[in-house]
């Protein structure tokens, strides 16, 4: 399936629910090595101090002038607005509804980023892909740039078996030993040359990476749902973890047609877990999502440090392009 990415906000999820995972996921002890955005805890909401005022008396034929008034200028503009009710102290605009602004680096116009908890937009035409899997349906570099990313990405593609996804959550597995299947794509995006000897798609140096994905296709699409719910099951577990230890946040959801859709959390260093769980109002530090589209299938990982607009950007390009 070709096509551009589309902008949209990701929804926030509550629990995914799904299939029983072969294998269950073993939780590591080492941190994720790729750079995390910081930032001191807020220390809660603002405080201020009440004022109180003196009740407001309007005088009957004041009251009736103001309607009067009030509705001659809503035969100019088309919009009636009503004076303050006798002993209310708000402003008439403190009652309106304000536009929310996007979050920075995100998208304007229809179906572009506001936040969590927005739906995202469908656009017309999207439709799951139906052919073979090829390494045109991986994300390119040109997803990811400054101010994250800076210097020449190398593209490393293999085809076969590996480790896929957190090992820190799924263990020491690979996809095959997981779902089956005659192989796999793999893609690694770094900006050093060193890669590991065994996995050309890794590097060396974790700090070189800038993301890595392995995607595949299934017989169905209902298969490749099914793989993509339980790779997702897999990351589940480390949105939980000892204050201390990095996590990721709650599951996001991209969807561009019913049968393409993605998944993806952001990651959180440890100095950001003070509670178990990652912290509300925080910036993640890349993050990793589960795509899906047709019968295609596969994970993403990001280990360039983004943030959610810029998470959320990327996450919808590689689902475009599957």
């Amino acid at each position: 399936m070709t096509g551009g990415p589309a902008t949209g906000g990701p929804v926030s999820d509550g629990p995914v629910s799904g299939g029983p995972v072969s294998g269950g996921p073993a939780k590591g002890g080492s941190a994720k090595g790729s750079p995390a955005t910081g930032g001191s805890a807020t220390d809660g909401p603002a405080k201020g101090g009440s004022t109180k005022g003196a009740k407001a008396t309007v005088r009957p034929r004041s009251a009736v002038a103001a309607l009067v008034a009030a509705a001659a200028l809503g035969l100019v503009t088309g919009r009636y607005v009503l004076p303050a009710p006798p002993g209310s102290d708000a402003h008439p605009a403190a009652h309106a509804t304000a536009p929310t602004p996007a979050p920075s680096g995100s998208a304007s116009g229809p179906g572009s980023v506001s936040g969590p908890g927005s739906v995202s937009a469908s656009p017309s035409g999207v439709k799951g892909a139906t052919g073979p899997m090829t390494k045109a349906n991986l994300l390119g570099p040109e997803a990811f740039g400054p101010p994250e990313v800076t210097g020449r990405i190398r593209v490393t593609d293999r085809f076969g078996d590996g480790h896929y996804a957190n090992a820190a959550c799924t263990g020491e597995k690979t996809l095959e030993e997981t779902l089956g299947g005659p192989g796999a794509h793999f893609r690694g995006l770094t900006t050093g040359t060193r890669t590991g000897p065994e996995d050309p798609t890794l590097a060396m140096d974790i700090a070189d990476q800038v993301a890595r994905q392995v995607a595949a296709e299934a017989k169905s699409p209902s298969l490749a749902e099914n793989f993509a719910e339980r790779l997702l099951l897999e990351q589940v577990p480390c949105q939980e973890d000892v204050p201390g230890h990095w996590v990721y946040g709650r599951t996001m959801t991209v969807r561009l047609a019913p049968d393409v859709t993605a998944r993806w959390m952001g990651s959180y260093q440890g100095s950001l877990n003070t509670t178990g769980k990652a912290p509300e109002g925080k910036e993640p530090c890349g993050g990793i999502a589960v795509l899906r589209s047709g019968t295609h299938y596969g994970v993403l990982e990001v280990h360039a440090c983004l943030g959610t607009a810029a998470m959320d950007r990327v996450v919808r390009t590689a689902l475009s392009q599957l």
